[in-house]
C-alpha cells in the first residue's frame, strides 16, 4: 500500500511539472550517467572510472523507432541495459508516462517490466539452454502473475504463430533451432507480456543477411499490429536507416548528433557522424561514392576519455578551443541536434 502511495505521488510530481510538454513521448531520458569503477590493489579500492554513457539525454515518441548508433564501445548498450534497469545507474532520470524509474523501489518496478522489454544480441546466449521453448517464452507470464497454466500456454502458441515459429516446436529445447528462429523466440518472449516499448539490442547482428530482412520485416509488422515504440540500438547505419524515424549517434559515451532519418544521411553535421557515412557501403555500383574519410588513431579509453571534445583526436577539424571546452548539444535546426564547435564548416561541406 505504501509503495502505491509513494508512486502517485511520483507520477503527480512529474505531471504537474509538465502539463504543458508533449503528451506524445513515451520515454524521457534525462542526464542519464553510468560509471563503472575500476579497482586495484590488495583491498579492491576504486582508483577510477569508466564512463560508459555519460550525461546522455534524448525522448522517444509513441510509436516511433529511435535509432542508437556508433562504434563498438560507445555505450549505446549500456544505455539501453541501464534505461530499463537491467543495470543500475549512476545518475540521471528516464521518465517512462511521467513515472521516473530511477526513483521506484524494485518492487514497484516489477510493475512496469511487462511494458519495457528487451530483445538482446545474442540468439544463443539469451536463451536458457536447459530450459523448453514453451517455459522461456512463458516465464515473463509467470513472474507478472498473467493467466493460469492452460491460459498461458495458449498465449505462448499464439505468439509464437505470430512470429513465425511452429507451436509444434513449443516442448524443444533452444539448441534445437537456427540462429534466425531462436532471435524469433526472443522477440515471442519480450512479446507475449504486452509491450509498449522495446529495446532491440543488436537484434540481427548476428544473423545472416537474408535472415536479417526477415526479422527486421517482422519487427516492423509487429510495431503495426501492437502499436509498439522501439529503441533500436545497432552499428549497422543500413539496417538503422531501414527501421528507424530518428537517429542518435553516439560517441565515447556521449550523445554527438541527432536528427530525423533523412536530414542524418542527407545533411550530417558532426565530423563523426561524416566518416561513420563514408564507411557505409551503397549497394548500387552506378552510384559514385564520395571520398572515403580515414580517421586516424584508435577509440580512446572511456576510463581516461579527452578533455573537451572527445572526438578531438581523430576529428581533422580539431582546433585548440576543442580541446579547452567540451561542445555542447545543440539544436541547430528543427529536430537536429549536434556537439561540435565547427559544425557549420561541416555544413558547408555537404
Amino acid at each position: 500500500m505504501q509503495e502505491e502511495i509513494e508512486e502517485s505521488v511520483l507520477t503527480e510530481e512529474f505531471e504537474d511539472q509538465n502539463k504543458d510538454e508533449k503528451t506524445d513521448i513515451l520515454l524521457e531520458v534525462k542526464n542519464l550517467k553510468k560509471y563503472f569503477p575500476i579497482k586495484a590493489g590488495v583491498f579492491r579500492k576504486t582508483v577510477g572510472w569508466v564512463k560508459a554513457v555519460d550525461d546522455v539525454s534524448f525522448y522517444i515518441k509513441k510509436g516511433e523507432t529511435l535509432g542508437l548508433v556508433g562504434e563498438s564501445g560507445c555505450g549505446k548498450t549500456t544505455a539501453g541495459q541501464t534505461i530499463l534497469r537491467l543495470i543500475e545507474p549512476t545518475d540521471g532520470y528516464v521518465f517512462y508516462k511521467g513515472v521516473d524509474l530511477f526513483k521506484l523501489s524494485k518492487g514497484q518496478m516489477k510493475r512496469y517490466r511487462s511494458k519495457l522489454q528487451m530483445i538482446f544480441q545474442d540468439p544463443y546466449g539469451s536463451l536458457d539452454p536447459r530450459m523448453r521453448i514453451k517455459n522461456i517464452i512463458a516465464e515473463g507470464l509467470k513472474y507478472a502473475h498473467i493467466g493460469n497454466q492452460k491460459e498461458k500456454y495458449e498465449m505462448v502458441k499464439d505468439y509464437m504463430q505470430r512470429v513465425g515459429v511452429s507451436p509444434t516446436y513449443m516442448n524443444r529445447f533452444p539448441h534445437e533451432f537456427s540462429g534466425g528462429q531462436r532471435q524469433r523466440i526472443g522477440i515471442a518472449r519480450a512479446l507475449v507480456l504486452n509491450p509498449e516499448l522495446i529495446v532491440a539490442d543488436e537484434a540481427v547482428s548476428a544473423l545472416d543477411a537474408s535472415v536479417q530482412a526477415q526479422v527486421l520485416n517482422l519487427l516492423d509488422d509487429l510495431q503495426k499490429e501492437f502499436h509498439l515504440t522501439y529503441l533500436f540500438i545497432a552499428h549497422n547505419l543500413s539496417v538503422v536507416r531501414h527501421v528507424s524515424d530518428r537517429i542518435i549517434v553516439m560517441y565515447l559515451g556521449k550523445i554527438v548528433e541527432m536528427a530525423d532519418k533523412h536530414e542524418l544521411f542527407t545533411n550530417s553535421l558532426h565530423p563523426y557522424t561524416k566518416a561513420l557515412l563514408s564507411a557505409n557501403p551503397i549497394p548500387d555500383p552506378t552510384v559514385k561514392r564520395r571520398d572515403r574519410i580515414i580517421l586516424q588513431g584508435d577509440v580512446p579509453s572511456p576510463a581516461n576519455p579527452p578533455s573537451g571534445c572527445r572526438f578531438r583526436t581523430r576529428c581533422w577539424l580539431a582546433q585548440p578551443v576543442c580541446a579547452q571546452e567540451e561542445p555542447k548539444l545543440k539544436e541547430v535546426s528543427q529536430g537536429h541536434f549536434v556537439a561540435c564547435h565547427f559544425w557549420e564548416t561541416v555544413q558547408d561541406q555537404n
